[in-house]
């Protein structure tokens, strides 16, 4: 269950303060999510350069220690096109590509921004080449993406 970082039950332990071995596992399987989730989160980022609109969001589940580990997170990514410019679209449908697969196991979602990132770079490629094409035979075409 999401909850924030500040909130949630006091922790609880076996006697003598010392968390019991089930609690002891709990709290290794949430440390080890909370630093897969971070890694993939930040290879997102990194990859995403100045598309990331912000910093990455997380959320949260406390465990039996009372501390607050992510178990899942997000990483808004600017995905618009370029208006009038399919040359740079093109490179930005890329870089949402390369952002979207750049953690070691994308995500169903990681997958889905990255097919509609191939089909933006398609429709860019397109308009791209008729641009060039009207270059060519010295015709001018205006191209809104």
């Amino acid at each position: 269950m999401p909850i924030s970082p500040l909130s949630g039950p006091a922790p609880s332990s076996a006697p003598g303060g010392q968390p019991s071995a089930a609690q002891a596992r709990e709290i290794a399987d949430l440390k080890a999510r909370d630093q897969r989730v971070r890694a993939h989160e930040a290879a997102h980022l990194t990859a995403a350069g100045g598309l990331a609109r912000g910093g990455a969001s997380y959320t949260y589940e406390r465990g039996p220690d009372g501390v607050a580990y992510a178990v899942g997170g997000e990483v808004g990514i600017d995905t618009s096109p370029v208006p009038g410019n399919p040359a740079a679209t093109l490179a930005k449908a890329r870089q949402i590509q390369a952002a979207a697969m750049a953690p070691a196991d994308p995500s169903a979602q990681d997958r889905s921004v990255a097919s509609a990132a191939a089909a933006l770079a398609a429709r860019a490629q397109r308009d791209l080449q008729r641009v060039q094409t009207g270059r060519a035979s010295g015709r001018s075409l205006d191209v809104v993406a």
